[in-house]
C-alpha cells in the first residue's frame, strides 16, 4: 500500500472534492508550488493511488431515471466465468456499475433505464435468460446520497464517525 505524506493525502482530498481543479489552484490549495503539484499528482496515477477522474451524470436528464441494484447469483457450474460474466455486464449501456461480492449472492449490478419496461427486459434478457444465472432480486433506488470521501486511515480512526448531511 503506497504511503501518503500530508501534501499527498491533502492533494487527494482536493481531488475527491473537484477533480476538475486546475493545477495551479490545486497546488495553491496544498501550499506547493505548481510544478511539484503537477510531479506529486502524476507520482499518485504511477502509485496507483489515484485512479482516474471522472463526471458524474445526472441520468434522469440522459432519459435514464430509473435506477436499481440487482443481485446476481451465479449457477455452481458458472464459477469459472465469474470475470467474464463481470466483464460482459459492464460492457452493456445500461450498466453503471458492477460488484463482486463476498457473500450469498455473487454480484450487485447497478443500472439505470428509461422505465420499468426497459428494466424488466434488461432482467429478462441479460440475467434470468442466460443459463449460467441461478437467481437474480431486483430493488428499485428511490434516492441516492453519497458518502463523504475517503481520508487517510489515521485520521479516520482518530475522528469517529463522520456525520452525515442531508
Amino acid at each position: 500500500m503506497p504511503e501518503l505524506d500530508a501534501i499527498d493525502a491533502a492533494i487527494v482530498r482536493e481531488l475527491q472534492r473537484d477533480a476538475r481543479l486546475a493545477n495551479n489552484v490545486l497546488a495553491a490549495r496544498v501550499g506547493i508550488a505548481p510544478s511539484t503539484c503537477h510531479g506529486r499528482v502524476r507520482s499518485l496515477f504511477e502509485r496507483g493511488v489515484l485512479l482516474g477522474a471522472h463526471v458524474e451524470v445526472d441520468q434522469a436528464s440522459v432519459g435514464r431515471p430509473l435506477q436499481a441494484i440487482i443481485s446476481v447469483r451465479l449457477r455452481p457450474h458458472a464459477r469459472s466465468e465469474l470475470s467474464a460474466f463481470a466483464q460482459a455486464m459492464a460492457d452493456l449501456p445500461e450498466v453503471l456499475n458492477v460488484y463482486f461480492l463476498a457473500g450469498a449472492d455473487d454480484f450487485l449490478i447497478h443500472v439505470a433505464t428509461a422505465d420499468s419496461e426497459e428494466l424488466r427486459e434488461f432482467v429478462l434478457v441479460h440475467l434470468s435468460g442466460t443459463r449460467d444465472v441461478a437467481m437474480t432480486e431486483t430493488s428499485l433506488i428511490f434516492e441516492h446520497l453519497r458518502g463523504r470521501r475517503t481520508e487517510s486511515g489515521s485520521a479516520r480512526r482518530s475522528g469517529g464517525a463522520p456525520t452525515p448531511t442531508i
